[in-house]
């Protein structure tokens, strides 16, 4: 039981990542009922042994596979395009920060406070103990307070990164050159796990990305602390 738990990704942190996931069900229903279908038609016809040699068209069959699909269309492009509208949708942000890939690391900026900068390194592996994930940990963890409207300011100094986070419905770019944004709003707290998802190059499994979510007031303390 607990080597198939590995296999899973994290639950869901983030409304949009349930949406996601609502989308991803309605979707694999859809595509279930629709490859039960055609089995059991071609299970049909294998097995079937009458023939008729004077067939040549069916207009209605042909009229209702060619209106069958179009409607299958409307009910997966619908939802699909609601969905993209709400992973768009920029709201009232709490908080601002502004993340910057390099070769083969993140730095992190809060410009709403204290204009608070690090740098979040993967710990070597022969640095870690038995309480860390291999190829996971960092060193500074960005730290968000849960129940709150973040804003995501993504650029890259050198090649294109991808800063995600499964669990949170996050990958967006970082493109040299370019400013990139995107929100989330965490439900709950936690630590949540993501990598660079764009082949940058040599390191480009050693850039991990550890966000770590904790209560508004421990988040103001933390920022008291740093000076």
């Amino acid at each position: 039981m607990s080597t198939w738990k590995t296999l899973l990704l994290q639950d869901s942190a983030s409304p949009l990542m349930e949406q996601l996931m609502y989308f991803h069900d309605h979707t694999l229903l859809i595509l279930t009922i629709i490859t039960i279908l055609i089995s059991q038609i071609l299970i049909y016809i294998i097995m079937n042994k009458f023939s008729y040699r004077l067939l040549l068209e069916g207009q209605l069959i042909e009229l209702i596979w060619t209106i069958l699909p179009a409607i299958i269309l409307i009910f997966i492009a619908l939802p699909s395009l609601r969905l993209l509208y709400i992973l768009d949708e920029s709201q009232n942000s709490t908080l601002t920060i502004k993340t910057i890939g390099h070769q083969w690391f993140w730095s992190y900026e809060y410009s709403d406070y204290k204009n608070i900068k690090f740098n979040s390194y993967m710990i070597p592996t022969n640095e870690l103990d038995m309480t860390k994930f291999r190829l996971l940990e960092v060193d500074n963890r960005l730290i968000i307070p849960f129940n709150s409207q973040v804003r995501l300011l993504i650029t890259s100094s050198d090649v294109i990164h991808s800063w995600t986070i499964p669990s949170l419905g996050i990958k967006i770019d970082g493109t040299p050159g370019r400013l990139n944004q995107s929100n989330f709003f965490i439900n709950r707290t936690g630590l949540f796990f993501g990598q660079c998802s764009e082949i940058c190059g040599a390191n480009h499994s050693f850039m991990p990305i550890v966000l770590e979510s904790i209560s508004t007031n421990n988040f103001l303390k933390w920022i008291n602390s740093i000076n």
